[in-house]
This record gives C-alpha cells, sequence and structure tokens, in this order.
C-alpha cells in the first residue's frame, strides 16, 4: 500500500504524529507492505531517515501547488504515475490523489475549515474543493472520533458504511514521563509551577481567550505556551517554541493543569497525553473533546472566559487524589496505536473488498 508521509517532514504536528505512529504499526505488527509519498519536490528524501526499516520513498516529480491545481481539474496524473501501483492508496492529511486501479482511503483529522476558510493559508486555499473531491472518489474514509464520522456524513455526504473511526493513541512513554529536571527547567526558563497550552496559536485553537482567562485570575501560576513560533516571556506568559517529543513529555508531565480552549477539534490528543501523565485537563465543551475526554476533563462552554478562568483555578487548586489519578492513566491507556493501526487495516480491507 501507499502511504501519504508528508506530515512526516519538518517538525510534527498532530497529523504527523499520527502518521508516524501509524506507519510504525502497519510496518512492524500488522505485516503491512508500505511504500510513502512525499507531495513535495523538495526535501522529500528526508522520508528516508524518519520512516520505519524497510519503508521505501518517493517524491513528487513536478510543485505540489501544480499538481493540486491538476487534480481540481481532473483526475490526472494518476498516483501510479508518480509512486507506483498499489492495492491501497492511504491519505492521511485530507488530500486523496486519483488512481487508476488503487483503492483509496482517506483520513479527515476534521472539518473546521469548512465553517472558517478565511483562516486557511492562501496554499491551501483550494482545500476545502479538494477534500470534497477526496471524498466522493475515497472506498473508505477513516476519522479519528465518532464526532467528526457524524460531521463527515452530513457535510461530505459520505455513506456511514463508507466510514472507519480509527482512534489516535497514546505512546507508551507517555505513561512513564516524569516532571522537567532542573537542568531542562533552566534551559526552557520554566517556573515550578505553570499552566500548560500545547499546539500552534491559530483562532481555531482559543489561545487568545486562554490568555484572557489566564490574565483574570491573578491566583494562577504562569503560563507557558508550547509549539510552532518564537520563544520567550512576557510577564507571566513563556513561549517555548517547538519541543522535541522527549521535552514536551516533561513539561506536560510537570504542568499544573492543561488548558485546550479550543472552539473545534478533531480529536485532542494533548488531552490523552496530559491524562497518561495524571495531569488535570480543563477543556471545551465540543462533541471530540467530550469523546476523547470521557469524563476524565473538566469541560467549558466554547468561549466563556470567565468559565475558563474559573476552572483552571478549580483544577489548581484540586487535591490530586491516588484514584483520580489513576482514573485518568486508566482511561488514556485504552487508546493504543496498534488498536489505530488494526482499525485502519479493516478500513483497508473493506476498500479493497
Amino acid at each position: 500500500m501507499l502511504l501519504d508521509g508528508t506530515p512526516l517532514l519538518g517538525h510534527r504536528t498532530g497529523i504527523g504524529r499520527y502518521t508516524a505512529a501509524l506507519a510504525e504499526e502497519l510496518a512492524s505488527t500488522a505485516g503491512v507492505d508500505i511504500r510513502a509519498v512525499a507531495f513535495t519536490i523538495r526535501g522529500w528524501r528526508a522520508l528516508r531517515s524518519v520512516l520505519p526499516h524497510g519503508v521505501r520513498a518517493r517524491g513528487l516529480p513536478a510543485s505540489a501547488r501544480l499538481v493540486r491545481a491538476c487534480w481540481l481539474r481532473g483526475p490526472f496524473p494518476p498516483i501510479e504515475l508518480i509512486a507506483g501501483p498499489a492495492d491501497v492508496v492511504h491519505a492521511t492529511n485530507f488530500v486523496l490523489p486519483p488512481a487508476v486501479r488503487a483503492r483509496g482511503v482517506l483520513t479527515l483529522h476534521d472539518l473546521a475549515f469548512l465553517d472558517a476558510p478565511e483562516e486557511l493559508s492562501p496554499s491551501d486555499r483550494e482545500l476545502p474543493e479538494l477534500v470534497r473531491r477526496s471524498a466522493r472518489r475515497a472506498a473508505a474514509v477513516c476519522t479519528p472520533t465518532a464526532a467528526v464520522a457524524r460531521v463527515v456524513a452530513e457535510r461530505l455526504a459520505v455513506p456511514e458504511e463508507r466510514i472507519a473511526v480509527t482512534p489516535l493513541g497514546v505512546d507508551a512513554a507517555w505513561f512513564a514521563a516524569r516532571p522537567p529536571s532542573d537542568p531542562l527547567r533552566r534551559r526552557l526558563g520554566l517556573p515550578r509551577e505553570y499552566v500548560l497550552f500545547v499546539g500552534a496559536g491559530g483562532p481555531r485553537k482559543g489561545l487568545e481567550r486562554l490568555l484572557r482567562a489566564h490574565a483574570a485570575a491573578p491566583s494562577l501560576p504562569p503560563l507557558v505556551i508550547t509549539g510552532p513560533g518564537p520563544s520567550g516571556a512576557d510577564g507571566r506568559v513563556l513561549r517555548t517554541g517547538y519541543l522535541s517529543d522527549v521535552d514536551l513529555r516533561s513539561v506536560v508531565a510537570g504542568a499544573s493543569v492543561l488548558a485546550m480552549p479550543s472552539r473545534d477539534e478533531g480529536f485532542g490528543l494533548p488531552v490523552l497525553e496530559a491524562l497518561a501523565c495524571s495531569v488535570p485537563v480543563v477543556c471545551s465543551d465540543v462533541p471530540a473533546l467530550r469523546e476523547v475526554g470521557g469524563g476524565h476533563a473538566e469541560l467549558v462552554p466554547v468561549g466563556d472566559v470567565d468559565a475558563l478562568a474559573d476552572a483552571l483555578v478549580r483544577a489548581v487548586e484540586a487535591p490530586r487524589s491516588p484514584e483520580v489519578l489513576a482514573a485518568r492513566r486508566s482511561h488514556a491507556a485504552e487508546f493504543t496505536w496498534r488498536r489505530c493501526a488494526q482499525s485502519t487495516v479493516d478500513a483497508y480491507r473493506r476498500a479493497v473488498g
């Protein structure tokens, strides 16, 4: 099968971590013969250093912008012309290329961009139409939650029997994560206690609302923001910039509370990773986060800054009983990458069959 490995290049976002973990499980435990393709003409050879052993890599013979423009006009070039024949092509990042014979499997992580296309970058302005076409040509559509599955069925008219829910997983290393060491604290400038935000700062993620809520509650410890962007400190707000996986696990494990005030989410992997570290979570009351949190995160109405501030204060001040800590970890342990891979292989079989 052919896997879109483009999200593996550069700094790993949530989609990159999903793609990496899925590729590893497919290659090592599911016994799937994988080739990976990067939809870029530049830098695709870096795939060879991040793929599981034995997985081959290919890149585009032309710019991604040109190829996408062609796919908007028709079914050329088919993926087989770029990467060779395959039984299944799995688009891990929203856009499924046309194919001559390969059966298409498409992962849709969320559809938030359909309601806010103005928030897309100029290079992604055609994404809504590309996704609609991808959903029509896909033999199977994978979604990370049942919440996204319902939206895909409603907004893209995909029959329910073609949709497979393939929940993401939590790496085992999260359950052994420990708070930052003194050298790491000094390197990042971390305080002993802090509220944590993990992710990009786009409008959908609600970072501006979190900043207002944090400023409105002086009793809260400083706010630490990790993710793409420059590092630096401004008053009680510290930005670390992008962190390695090892450093990120320590920073999450040392947090007083993790905040995820998103306007919309498809899964919310930081919620589960925080729970795996026994860290309390405060997040928006949206369908996917309700589903993933499983009753172990405190939910607040979307956009309610006062409610967010109050919930963060309660989370920081609440005693951490052994029973609560164990329940958080037990819930997170239900989500494994092996389960994700097995569900995905079932989707492959349905697509081919």
